[in-house]
């Protein structure tokens, strides 16, 4: 199916948040995600359906000042 990751178009067989974060080779422990512009909890990702045109945004930590 075809949904945007960080504004950009991407294909993925994923069918659940967590399943796209490891798929798109993410480390799930240190990520933050947002589906359609609402927060995700890593808790709730596996249990986060994923459907065609979703808007996935995907955050790592950034250290500095």
């Amino acid at each position: 199916m075809r949904i945007e990751l960080n504004g950009e178009a991407t294909e993925t067989e994923a069918t659940t948040l967590a399943a796209f974060v490891v798929a798109a080779e993410f480390d799930p422990e240190i990520v933050a995600t947002a589906l359609n512009g609402e927060f995700v909890p890593r808790g709730e990702r596996v249990d986060t359906p994923i459907a065609e045109g979703d808007r996935i945004e995907v955050f790592s930590p950034r250290q500095g000042g």
